[in-house]
């Protein structure tokens, strides 16, 4: 799992959840994965990411140091930020642990890469 797609994913369907977000990353083994630096497309997807929720995942992942706290409009034009930024959100993949609920605690497990975020009917 990357962490572009973490910084979509909430447990806010959960009853009784009101934000669900972030959720919590416990490793257990993590791929670092060259990908193609593409600064257009990195600048491109800033407006769709949750700032904080991407500062939440970099801290978790190790690289919490590597870009700002806050967002400000001079990061989209910050070519080591932007580069910084590729690293953490397409090159380090998650390949075995879980994400945990901030409210329940609810754990969904990661495996081969893939969140489960599937709940049982009672959960609804």
């Amino acid at each position: 799992m990357k962490l572009i797609t973490y910084n979509f994913l909430t447990s806010k369907i959960l009853r009784g959840v009101k934000v669900g977000y972030p959720l919590k990353i416990n490793i257990v083994q993590k791929e670092i994965k060259s990908a193609e630096y593409n600064a257009e497309f990195i600048t491109r997807m800033i407006p769709r990411l949750d700032w904080s929720g991407v500062c939440f995942g970099a801290e978790q992942v190790g690289c919490g140091g590597d870009i700002p706290k806050e967002f400000n409009d001079t990061i989209t034009s910050d070519t080591e930020i932007l580069q910084k930024l590729h690293h953490i959100l397409l090159e380090i993949d998650i390949i075995e642990g879980n994400l945990q609920c901030p409210e329940t605690g609810r754990i969904f497990p990661i495996s081969n890469g893939i969140p489960n975020m599937l709940l049982t009917e009672d959960e609804l």
